[in-house]
């Protein structure tokens, strides 16, 4: 399976069902599941305006973030170029559904754009959070 690594706390947002849209200055036709990869990177004052919709949403976002590992997964189901989402910013926005947060991060080194994740990796990935579901 692929993967994409997302800086925090997006990661986190996307896995945990909150965000239902990747922004990236690129397009993609990639449809399917992906591995979501929290970078080793934060930028504490990035997208101010979402940051803005965090708080006004009453968004908890933990203090402590993994990174540099693998969280969970999500589904592309599409790609815009606009979007009505709170999250979007643009230019184009990979949109997401079905995100599972796994309870125990995996650690993985990440990658730039989509990268193939090690299949020796898949026997690591513990136990899963489906959003939503108990």
């Amino acid at each position: 399976m692929r993967a994409l690594s997302i800086r925090q706390p997006w990661a986190w947002l996307v896995v945990n069902g909150y965000k239902d849209i990747e922004n990236r200055t690129w397009s993609t036709e990639f449809r399917g599941r992906i591995y979501v990869h929290a970078g080793q990177r934060m930028v504490p004052d990035d997208y101010p305006e979402q940051r803005e919709y965090i708080e006004a949403a009453g968004i908890v976002i933990p203090s402590l973030l993994a990174r540099g590992s693998i969280i969970g997964e999500v589904t592309i189901t599409g790609c815009r170029s606009a979007s009505d989402s709170p999250w979007f910013c643009g230019p184009y926005g990979f949109l997401l559904e079905d995100p599972v947060a796994y309870e125990t991060p995996v650690p993985y080194r990440g990658q730039l754009g989509f990268f193939a994740v090690d299949e020796n990796f898949i026997g690591q990935v513990g136990s899963a959070t489906e959003y939503g579901k108990e």
